[in-house]
């Protein structure tokens, strides 16, 4: 396994990141087999794991706490708040009273004394990102946190971050989290330059666009994907006309679409890392077994031919979407006032 740094922190670590959210309920809910393929992962040289406090609802930060007993020195673990952990309306977001009080939290779940890496889920707009800032800069200066990142942040707040951090003297988004892959390049135009001018990390997130460039979704066909009964996106008649064009585009490289789509992800040079979010030992075989693959710029021109850069085929359904999209009366003037004369 080849190393990374992210951005410029001087941490390194794996191309391939480790995604822990399908540990727990949600997704394998036997904690003995979550672990053991945690340590296979390991043991292949992937040094990244990625959770959240809201995978499980806490259950996957305890089962990485448990399966990294005697080995979180060689671990860059890194994990998220934001979204709700309960009914009470203050466990959640990014206010400084939920981040000093989530903090603990996680640590004691994951049953270390820091975090490496830790991320703000999602944007809260309700929160003045000064007030952000300030708590996660007090938890690096404290010794809990080694550096702080951004997840899902529209570039706009990427910049106005940096500016925040810069004119009140305060630790910086290091990383940021984005939707990533062949169906999802979006970030392409403004996210990636924009994080790689303020050398931040980039990791991506979802690289297999949720399961459908797995060659387990296809056109006309049935899918044992459980999920393609919860999220809109798996019968997306746009996304499966791509699949049907990207797979014989795979064949003819001698590839599987799974492992076209993750060296596709971490070809773009703004990107450190793309989180692989197996369930089964299998899928961690199937994603690891294409870890030495390399695209050349004729199969990469083929893609582009099939999805422009900087373009999405249509969104995910679980991507960020800013309040000005979310809120019609943030996009619709009020009736007396859409006349031109």
């Amino acid at each position: 396994m080849h190393y990374r740094t992210l951005g410029r922190t001087g941490i390194k670590v794996s191309p391939y990141a480790l995604g822990a959210m399908m540990f727990g309920t949600i997704g394998n809910d036997d904690h003995d087999d979550s672990i053991a393929i945690i340590h296979k992962a390991l043991d292949a040289g992937v040094n990244f794991i990625d959770t959240a406090d809201m995978y499980s609802h806490g259950e996957s930060e305890e089962i990485v706490g448990k399966a990294l007993a005697g080995r979180r020195d060689d671990v860059v673990l890194a994990t998220k708040l934001n979204l709700p952990m309960g009914d009470d309306p203050n466990r959640q977001g990014n206010s400084r009273r939920w981040i000093i009080a989530e903090v603990e939290n996680s640590l004691r779940r994951l049953q270390t004394d820091y975090i490496d890496l830790y991320q703000i889920h999602r944007p809260d707009p309700s929160t003045d990102i000064e007030e952000t800032l300030s708590a996660l800069s007090d938890l690096v200066h404290a010794g809990k946190v080694r550096a702080i990142g951004s997840s899902a942040m529209p570039a706009s707040e990427i910049v106005e971050a940096q500016w925040v951090s810069e004119r009140r003297g305060l630790e910086r988004f290091r990383s940021e989290q984005p939707t990533y892959s062949i169906l999802n390049r979006g970030i392409e135009s403004e996210v990636l330059p924009v994080a790689q001018r303020y050398g931040m990390g980039t990791l991506v997130y979802s690289p297999l666009a949720g399961g459908m460039l797995t060659g387990r979704v296809r056109k006309g066909q049935q899918t044992d994907l459980r999920r393609a009964a919860f999220f809109t996106y798996l019968s997306d008649e746009r996304r499966l006309d791509v699949v049907e064009q990207l797979v014989p585009l795979a064949a003819e490289a001698g590839l599987s679409l799974t492992h076209l789509a993750m060296a596709f992800a971490i070809a773009h040079p703004g990107v450190t890392s793309a989180i692989m979010g197996p369930r089964t030992m299998q899928q961690l075989d199937d994603v690891l077994a294409g870890a030495e693959v390399v695209l050349g710029d004729d199969v990469l021109a083929e893609i582009d031919a099939i999805v422009p850069p900087g373009t999405d085929v249509s969104p995910l359904d679980m991507a960020y979407k800013t309040p000005a999209v979310l809120t019609p009366s943030l996009r619709r003037r009020p009736l007396d006032e859409r006349a031109a004369a």
